[in-house]
């Protein structure tokens, strides 16, 4: 059943948010900026529409093996009791001496979360790197609930991340219906994607710093980025 929306304009005239000493033409640019943040509200629930009608993807017919805090596991491990599993693989492979801050600070955001996310789904970090180091960098940011694994022969990494083993981000996520382990979606946005002149992002942004600032004057600027230690600068 297809349902009429109310045009974003006519929704946002029945805003009366008045906010001390603003100016008439402060209100008229607000509510005209209310509008278009209701048609992003609605572009966004329409593409995670058409994401969740996707047909079925390839089946995973492969048994990839992680090894994870607790020993070796295979894929379907990481499910658990769950029908979704959610994998982000991180930057850290055996060549960098830290992990990459940018994905640091968006697992960062998550660790909270996970308690919440799997009521829902299964969440997943992967990495390159051996376990030991996976641990002790979690250990180092006070992280207890964000579940950590190496792809140590880095055959995932290969088929669902860089198929040169390149030490880039990904984030994918698999269902298990009826016994079979299918893929069903991965950010797929890259560098070659971008508009002029903005960072390579995906759509939603899955880190929460950006969207927050988003919302302010500054924006996201384009000559900073998060630290792995603001102590020391670096």
């Amino acid at each position: 059943m297809t349902t009429t929306l109310i045009p974003a304009q006519e929704l946002a005239a029945r805003n009366h948010a008045s906010l001390p000493n603003e100016s008439a033409e402060y209100r008229r640019a607000r509510n005209a900026l209310l509008a278009e943040e209701i048609e992003l509200r609605r572009h966004i629930e329409r593409v995670a529409g058409l994401r969740r009608q996707l047909p079925p993807g390839g089946e995973v017919t492969r048994e990839y093996r992680f090894v994870g805090e607790n020993g070796p596991v295979i894929l379907a491990d990481l499910f658990g009791d769950k029908d979704t599993l959610v994998i982000y693989s991180y930057m850290f492979g055996p060549k960098r001496e830290r992990p990459c801050p940018m994905c640091t600070s968006l697992m960062g955001a998550w660790e909270g979360k996970v308690p919440d996310i799997e009521q829902r789904v299964a969440l997943a970090l992967v990495a390159r790197s051996p376990i030991e180091r996976l641990v002790e960098a979690k250990k180092a940011r006070g992280w207890t609930q964000l579940k950590v694994y190496s792809d140590g022969d880095g055959a995932f990494t290969r088929d669902y991340v860089s198929a040169e083993d390149a030490d880039v981000p990904g984030y994918t996520v698999f269902t298990r219906r009826d016994g079979t382990i299918r893929h069903f979606w991965s950010a797929e946005m890259n560098d070659k994607m971008a508009d002029p002149g903005q960072d390579p992002r995906d759509a939603p942004d899955l880190d929460p710093l950006w969207t927050l600032l988003d919302t302010t004057p500054e924006g996201r600027g384009k000559d900073w980025y998060p630290k792995l230690d603001y102590r020391n600068g670096g």
